[in-house]
């Protein structure tokens, strides 16, 4: 990295860490209702006598929404910003939350509610905390994108004994009132104040021009997107990626059983896993922005397939079982950051809502389905052995993919558009 271009980043941070502190909580939101799903399966299904099976439909169910509408309101963050978005949505999600604690036993009701949250909380889903940062961000996007989307991470390592402390203390009900309001409430301060993106810093009367006087942003149309190879590469390699690895992640516990792990160590190691994952995100981060991000991308996604592989019936060895469990939440922190990097350097941001709001849909494709395809892999086998083979295998593949990534377009800097937004005269008033 040249002195120009770390004077560049160093310029970049100084203006612009408050917009990722805020996208880094409101990314930790996202992951309230679902990290810490787990905590309230047990006395839920005491006080209802649900199955687990049916409790845990509502995730099914949001994760199914979230393929279906992302792409839409992708559209919706490009035409009309971040803010404007995340600042009512970040409210209705508090509530749709909130709403979990009305559950009164009806199986109608309780799915209900889900499809309510489902339908809301798409707008503090990932496009809507990504984009501001990959349209502010250009020499240091790479970190800031993996600060950004280290808040999940963060927010799965503190729900569960914060979520069971709340449980304990006031009922279940009460713990997702406490959540929603408290970690919400925080999240709609800092978007209030600091969640700002290109649509934002144009002015009001630039803003108000019709559409074909708007600045208009680098990158791809939607229909050249449709046609780009190398976006195509990257939704395949997406999902291949996440349809193993969330396999992996759901069925981790069985599968350390499987090679003789006692609970209580593969408890252990899921929260090593985790701290990898924060790790993963950081150092990617700074990688991306000083190599070539599909040959980082490309070797890390590859890197999967040792932990899949050292997990296999044979193959598995204590300091083995150690390692993969390592280099699965390593990998595991990358996957997000790296499809939203690629995503922006080769769309560009004129679309890029739209564009990874299709990615978005590929990821919770791949989400609802590896775990099935593992748990079928089981059922038909008695052994999570050929799931894991074919994670070997497929990870491979996915890091081939972004290996053989074409260079991605020099896109110019977003600060030329703005600026020239801001000399531009008012448009005429209508007589």
């Amino acid at each position: 990295m040249t002195a120009q271009t770390k004077s560049a980043a160093a310029r970049e941070w100084g203006e612009n860490w408050t917009l990722v502190l805020t996208t880094f909580v409101g990314f930790s939101f996202l992951a309230v209702a679902t990290g810490s799903f787990s905590m309230f399966m047990e006395p839920i299904s005491e006080e209802f006598g649900w199955s687990r099976s049916f409790i845990s439909l509502g995730v099914t169910i949001s994760s199914l929404v979230t393929a279906l509408l992302s792409p839409f309101f992708g559209v919706a963050v490009d035409r009309w910003g971040s803010r404007r978005l995340a600042l009512p949505g970040t409210v209705l999600t508090i509530m749709a939350i909130c709403g979990f604690s009305l559950a009164s036993g009806s199986e109608v009701q309780w799915l209900a509610i889900w499809g309510i949250y489902a339908l809301i909380s798409i707008t503090v889903k990932t496009t809507v905390w990504t984009a501001p940062v990959a349209n502010t961000f250009t020499v240091a996007r790479g970190l800031a994108l993996g600060i950004t989307l280290c808040g999940t991470a963060v927010s799965q390592t503190l729900l569960p004994p914060l979520t069971n402390w709340l449980i304990d203390s006031f009922g279940w009900r009460t713990a997702y009132v406490y959540l929603a309001l408290g970690w919400g409430g925080f999240t709609f301060i800092l978007c209030w104040l600091f969640l700002y993106d290109t649509h934002d810093r144009l002015p009001a009367k630039n803003r108000a021009q019709s559409r074909r006087d708007a600045p208009v942003l680098p990158g791809l149309t939607i229909a050249a997107a449709w046609r780009d190879r190398a976006l195509w590469q990257l939704a395949i390699s997406t999902l291949l990626i996440m349809m193993f690895t969330l396999g992996l992640t759901i069925h981790q516990i069985a599968i350390l059983g499987e090679a003789g792990v006692s609970r209580v160590n593969a408890a252990w190691l899921s929260s090593l896993a985790g701290i990898a994952g924060i790790a993963g995100k950081l150092v990617t981060g700074a990688l991306l922005d000083r190599f070539r991000a599909n040959w980082v991308g490309g070797l890390t996604m590859s890197a999967t397939a040792f932990a899949f592989f050292l997990l296999i019936d044979g193959v598995h060895a204590p300091a083995l079982i150690f390692c993969a469990m390592l280099v699965n939440g390593y990998t595991q922190g990358t996957k997000l950051q790296i499809t939203s990097y690629l995503t922006s350097r080769y769309a560009g941001m004129r679309n890029f809502g739209a564009v990874f709001g299709f990615m978005n849909s590929v990821i919770a494709i791949g989400a609802a389905t590896g775990p099935l395809i593992a748990g079928l892999a089981y059922d038909l086998s008695g052994s999570y052995t050929p799931f894991l083979i074919a994670g070997t295998i497929g990870s491979i593949i996915a890091g081939l993919l972004l290996i053989t990534l074409p260079r991605y377009p020099d896109w110019p800097s977003l600060e030329p558009v703005v600026a020239e937004a801001q000399a531009r005269p008012p448009a005429p008033a209508l007589a």
